[in-house]
């Protein structure tokens, strides 16, 4: 058992209709369960922010969504409040078959730092606790899937690259939000971290 599924944040917020919605971000849903059944392990991450977390806009006076502000740990992108801890909007798309994921791993739950990477917190430094439990189970090698391509999968790709993971994202099975270029930017942080890109899985 070499291979691991990480599904990243396909939750109700991050589809049409949500509070922070990437466009067809619902889209993705179908191919992602067809790939759980053939993978040896299933990990989902799940934003999962206290009410008034700091990266939030609504947290800061006079600041909008998508403003960028320097935190203590770097720039940080402010969002529309989204994932709140127990919301409807924090829960997996209803058609994503959940109940096949070994591992739940929760994320941007600390009020002070955000979290897009499956590994890391944004300071870089705080683990999710996620490296060693595929290391426990002698996974090398992750593919990794979700919402939304150009932050979290992004960030999670990169990181997972760095620690030696075997990585390959899967685009089809991804969608972004594209904020100022962060599309593009994220494919080439990708690829220079040697993170494997897919037009097409399968």
């Amino acid at each position: 058992m070499t291979q691991a599924l990480i599904v990243i944040d396909v939750q109700k917020d991050f589809c049409p209709g949500g509070a922070l919605a990437v466009p067809e971000g619902d889209a993705v849903v179908g191919s992602i369960n067809a790939l759980m059944a053939e993978a040896d392990a299933v990990v989902l991450t799940q934003d999962w922010h206290p009410a008034g977390h700091s990266s939030f806009a609504s947290s800061h006076d006079e600041k909008s969504p998508y403003d960028l502000i320097d935190m203590p740990y770097g720039p940080q992108v402010l969002w529309p409040d989204h994932c709140i801890q127990g919301s409807l909007g924090a829960q997996f798309h209803p058609d994503l078959h959940a109940d096949r994921a070994d591992l739940i791993i929760r994320k941007g739950y600390n009020p002070a730092i955000d979290s897009y990477s499956a590994f890391f917190e944004n300071d870089h430094t705080t683990p999710t606790g996620l490296e060693g439990y595929l290391r426990t189970r002698d996974i090398d090698t992750l593919l990794m899937v979700g919402l939304a391509l150009d932050f979290c999968v992004h960030f999670s790709a990169v990181d997972a690259a760095r620690l030696g993971f075997n990585v390959t994202v899967p685009e089809n099975m991804c969608r972004a939000i594209d904020l100022d270029g962060s599309l593009a930017s994220a494919r080439a942080a990708m690829q220079a971290a040697g993170v494997v890109l897919e037009a097409s899985h399968g």
